[in-house]
């Protein structure tokens, strides 16, 4: 869940530890044999209708596609421009066969560490445009009469007042949302999965922490998040580096933290 600090999990909710997955090395292979599959099934001058792959029977059999498939969609991510498919498909096919590499080890390193720095150089540029937009977005948003500013950053717009007592930090909040970058793409939410969100609320992201100690059960805000007080310079999920965030948040409920104890002190007893 894209709100939650990166060691933390909402209740009930495992996604966390998925995304996560194997190592980065074991997602290297998986995606770069799949890749190199698919790529080499292309190949040939054949004009005739592709055969239909045969069926997944054996637990082995579905576990290694399942694998790949999943896997494959992170190693695209680490370099979507810079693979020659050709090249690397004869990679692959050459190292399965056994055959000597076509490139010794001291130029591999050498032209797969320039790749990786390229990309690494291509990302910290677009983290770049990416923060210098949100905080023209911001800037231009909080000239808006329905926008409150703090001093920490945060933007806020009160879509509906609550009523009640706010909550601590250190209280467990019940939400619905739904997360947007400022180009109005949706990466999460509570409404989609028909399903609320229950979390102690310094364990989320800080923006949402300050926030939500504003609202009321029953209030709706419109939250808009600078990326310090998201997730700064890491990617989570579909949020790139540097992103802002804006964020409608319904406070359904407030679970007080002195009143957990105060169950734990009686049962105690």
């Amino acid at each position: 869940m894209p709100i939650l600090r990166p060691d933390r999990t909402a209740r009930g909710d495992t996604r966390g530890e998925l995304r996560r997955g194997p190592g980065k090395g074991v997602l290297l292979v998986a995606g770069t044999l799949l890749v190199g599959l698919a790529a080499g099934c292309q190949q040939g001058e054949s004009t005739a209708a592709p055969e239909a792959p045969a069926p997944l029977t054996e637990d082995a059999e579905k576990a290694s596609y399942a694998l790949g498939y999943q896997f494959s969609a992170n190693f695209q991510r680490q370099f979507p421009e810079e693979i020659v498919s050709d090249a690397f498909v004869r990679g692959v096919e050459d190292q399965l066969a056994g055959s000597d590499s076509l490139v010794d080890e001291a130029e591999a390193e050498r032209v797969i560490t320039a790749m990786v720095e390229a990309r690494r150089a291509a990302a910290a540029n677009e983290a770049m445009k990416t923060l210098e937009e949100g905080l023209a977005f911001l800037e231009e948003n909080a000239k808006r009469e329905e926008v409150v500013a703090l001093e920490s950053g945060l933007q806020y717009e009160v879509l509906q007042e609550g009523e009640g007592d706010k909550p601590a930090a250190t209280d467990t909040v019940t939400t619905h949302y739904e997360g947007r970058l400022i180009d109005g793409t949706v990466f999460d939410s509570s409404y989609e999965r028909g399903e609320p969100a229950s979390f102690p609320l310094n364990r989320v992201i800080p923006g949402w922490t300050e926030g939500l100690q504003l609202m009321s059960p029953g209030a709706k805000y419109r939250l808009y998040v600078p990326a310090e007080l998201a997730y700064g310079q890491r990617a989570a999920g579909d949020i790139p580096p540097n992103s802002t965030l804006i964020f409608d948040v319904e406070l359904l409920e407030v679970e007080s933290a002195d009143a957990g104890d105060e169950a734990d002190g009686s049962s105690d007893g």
